[in-house]
């Protein structure tokens, strides 16, 4: 079993595990939803902590460098753990390198728009890390699962026939790989969780006075459509996973878990990237020492 001294080591290959490069033959069914890598609850935690100053040296170096941005893409089933998920693995980072961005039903005027439109507009500038609480893959997940309620209006083509979520997931390829080419990196997660494990955290909110806020009937209802959910993750992952923008499909009926694969994951795509600040002005370079002398002897 790792310990937290090994936990660089015990992360490099983790998240590989569930990586999804090409999704052409993708299948939502052979993928773990409990798996926890040998690991109790204790040591699992134990490497989020020890992991956290790495991800926040590589954000400060990202910031610093100002060349790539990096977007995270968060989907997953009501209660998957999106929310906690963000609080955990992001607490270490620099508030003004980071901003998430929580995806709701679209407003009237965002529904006058393209798709794509709203998500556009919050794509992290370079420097940054972006976080998409929900993403334009709402359009080709719920959308499409309650396709009866999508307006058709202005729009080309059948949202009951497969063909018009072909197109839209065409889409999305063609928008994610210009995102890249412009210096944008993708990596999207799905937090992978059972019906059972879903339904225990239900009951868990409804059981917590503090928690009930949380609980909406809308979520019980939702559970009739699991199946077809499915179906939607499974096409939407199996026709957007590619190489520069892959898909990671975490196990997520252990929370704890699920928080060290996307850390890792994170880590390892700043380190692909290896961030560096920019090199000192030459001014600065070149007076180091009467700017130190300087400063010495400040005594303000």
């Amino acid at each position: 079993m790792a310990e937290p001294s090994d936990a660089a080591e015990f992360g490099k290959g983790l998240p590989e595990h569930y990586r999804i490069d090409d999704g052409k033959a993708f299948t939502l069914a052979d993928m773990p939803t409990a798996e926890r890598g040998d690991l109790d609850k204790a040591t699992g935690k134990a490497l989020i902590r020890a992991r956290r100053e790495r991800l926040a040296t590589l954000q400060e170096r990202l910031a610093a460098g100002r060349t790539r941005g990096v977007l995270v893409v968060l989907q997953g089933m009501d209660t998957s753990g999106k929310d906690s998920l963000i609080r955990h693995v992001m607490s270490g980072l620099n508030p003004q390198g980071t901003r998430v961005t929580s995806f709701k039903a679209p407003s009237a005027i965002e529904r006058e728009h393209d798709f794509l439109w709203r998500i556009h507009a919050a794509v992290p500038e370079r420097g940054q890390i972006g976080i998409f609480n929900r993403s334009h893959y709402e359009d080709v997940l719920i959308a499409r699962v309650h396709a009866d309620k999508l307006s058709s209006e202005g729009l080309e083509g059948d949202p009951h026939r497969p063909e018009f979520w072909d197109d839209r997931l065409q889409d999305i390829r063609h928008f994610e790989r210009y995102l890249t080419r412009q210096g944008i990196i993708i990596v999207k997660f799905f937090l992978h969780i059972s019906p059972d494990e879903q339904r225990q955290r239900l009951l868990r909110r409804l059981s917590r006075p503090q928690k009930r806020w949380k609980f909406d009937e809308s979520d019980i209802a939702e559970r009739a459509f699991w199946p077809a959910y499915a179906d939607a993750y499974e096409q939407a992952i199996r026709g957007t996973a590619r190489a520069e923008a892959p898909w990671f499909v975490v196990p997520s009926d252990h929370k704890w878990f699920s928080r060290l694969v996307v850390m890792e994951a994170l880590i390892a795509t700043l380190e692909a990237i290896g961030p560096e600040p920019p090199p000192p002005s030459d001014a600065v370079e070149r007076h180091v020492e009467q700017l130190s002398k300087r400063l010495r002897g400040d005594h303000v």
